[in-house]
């Protein structure tokens, strides 16, 4: 039945009051008996049907998710109940779910269902999660703007100001806005209040390019903190797990479940976990800052550089000591990072061939097949960085690229070791240079516009540290921008605390409309 569109807007009306809660907020009313873990499961998936044009889920799992949620009631009817019991969240299409279909955003995937689940959702649904469904994505999380998903794009629910989305992509005041990528459909669907949090990755900022185009908050936690297994690999020395959420404390409270030791990830690191939500409110008197020269690029906004001096004057009028420092090879990183990502991920994804599970095309012989296969079944961005991969890791070509790519990587990691030695405790730096721009608006013509969106977060995975986006401001067309901090490797505590700083004076960034119901 297709409801009328004053009947919509009722239906959003009743269920307004239990979407837009934060994580934290939804935790602490159930354990109040203030609402069922049902009701809250409901509302959430009524807000994801009324929200399908912005296209952020690829699937939605009702059912799982009314199940799951009674389990939660019957558990908190008890008194018991995990760190998540009967919280919805969102799962970036990258995680393998058990029994659920997992495509990485990817037609040579096809249909594939997982018959094992990844450690992190595992962990997730161990605490009490309830599952709303899988997040659209980039193709193989290769992207800055969700555009080369096979779902097709996510659109960002906010707009510029002034802007009539009714004319749909007609006019650049009326164009719909990227989420930023390649976790774009994780932070349209928090912004949104489509989920209360989701999960997300970061191989080279998209975590924190995305919650910084959103509003919302999005933490890449240190290389080996979240186990990588079973979620669909695209740079393995780079790729991280990491959640988004609506604020610094509903992130800190995710990270928790989300990290741990596993045997299976040979990366993972076996050191015991804080407990993340105690170090909001810690205070940060005393702390060293460091603001790298370097992330003042030529052509940058005035309203970044702004923005930037906002953070400054937060954090110093919050007890902590400014202080300017260096990191002189942040001006190699890009072209490092994209000559390593895309050497792992040629590496990663010759396993899609048509043979074992996914797509597979008829050939005439079997190398016929995988020709045919893999020219069906990758998009556009991802046969170019395949190619790119494969091209720096050939004979001839290693050693001038790869190579030299790996020994600029060692001195950005040094960079940073050498700055934390000297007594700084984390880095101010601003997330993105831009606000959320137009879908199609950039990358078509040249593939280098669209990666220079990384320009602020690579160094970060480069190095394998922990880094954070959360929002600080608006630029001239009402649209959030984002402050970022990196931290020493597995201080996150250090980052959760610097964070709430931040958002306390910058405030919170709820979306202002629902124009997309």
């Amino acid at each position: 039945m297709t409801l009328s569109t004053a009947a919509r807007h009722d239906r959003l009306n009743h269920m307004t009051d239990l979407t837009i809660l934060t994580l934290t907020e939804a935790r602490d009313g159930l354990r109040a008996k203030a609402f069922s873990a049902t009701e809250l499961a409901k509302a959430h998936i009524a807000a994801v049907e009324d929200a399908r044009l912005l296209n952020a889920y690829v699937l939605e799992t009702p059912e799982i998710a009314l199940k799951q949620a009674a389990a939660s009631d019957a558990k908190l009817a008890k008194g018991e109940g995990g760190a998540l019991e009967g919280l919805p969240l969102g799962i970036k299409d990258l995680y393998c779910t058990a029994g659920t279909r997992t495509t990485a955003c990817s037609n040579i995937l096809g249909n594939f269902v997982p018959t094992y689940e990844s450690t992190v959702t595992g962990q997730l649904w161990r605490d009490g999660a309830v599952m709303l469904g899988k997040l659209n994505n980039d193709e193989f999380a290769m992207g800055s703007s969700n555009e080369t998903s096979c779902f097709g794009n996510v659109i960002n629910p906010w707009r510029r100001e002034g802007s009539n989305m009714d004319v749909g992509s007609a006019g650049i005041e009326g164009t719909y806005l990227v989420p930023g990528g390649s976790s774009g459909g994780s932070s349209s669907a928090v912004a949104a209040n489509l989920c209360l949090a989701a999960t997300a990755t970061d191989t080279g900022g998209s975590i924190r390019q995305p919650a910084a185009f959103t509003g919302t908050v999005g933490i890449k936690p240190t290389y080996g903190r979240c186990s990588r297994w079973g979620i669909v690999a695209f740079a393995s020395s780079l790729d991280q797990a990491g959640p988004i959420g609506k604020s610094v404390r509903d992130c800190a409270v995710m990270l928790r479940s989300m990290s741990g030791h596993d045997p299976k990830d040979t990366t993972s690191v076996d050191i015991a976990v804080p407990d993340y939500e105690k170090a909001i409110g810690r205070s940060v008197r005393g702390m060293k800052i460091g603001i790298p020269k370097e992330y003042r690029i030529v052509g940058m906004p005035a309203e970044i550089e702004k923005l930037w001096q906002d953070g400054i004057n937060w954090l110093k009028a919050a007890g902590a000591e400014i202080v300017n420092i260096s990191l002189p090879h942040t001006k190699y990183a890009l072209p490092a990072y994209y000559i390593v990502a895309p050497a792992e991920a040629s590496s990663n994804l010759a396993r899609y061939d048509g043979v074992r599970y996914g797509l597979r095309e008829q050939g005439r012989d079997i190398a016929d097949m995988y020709e045919k296969t893999r020219a069906a079944g990758f998009g556009r961005e991802v046969k170019r960085r395949i190619m790119i991969g494969t091209y720096v890791l050939s004979a001839g070509y290693y050693d001038a690229y790869y190579l030299r790519a790996q020994k600029v990587r060692t001195l950005i990691k040094k960079d940073f070791e050498d700055i934390f030695a000297a007594g700084v405790h984390a880095i101010l730096t601003p997330a993105t240079p831009s606000a959320a721009f137009g879908i199609g608006e950039k990358g078509s013509a040249d593939p280098v516009e669209m990666y220079l969106n990384d320009i602020f977060t690579v160094t970060v995975n480069m190095a394998g540290l922990p880094g954070i986006a959360v929002p600080a401001g608006r630029d001239r067309q009402g649209l959030p921008l984002a402050l970022q901090l990196i931290g020493r490797p597995f201080d996150e505590e250090t980052l959760f605390a610097l964070s709430e700083v931040i958002e306390q004076a910058a405030g919170r960034f709820p979306i202002p409309s629902r124009w997309w119901a």
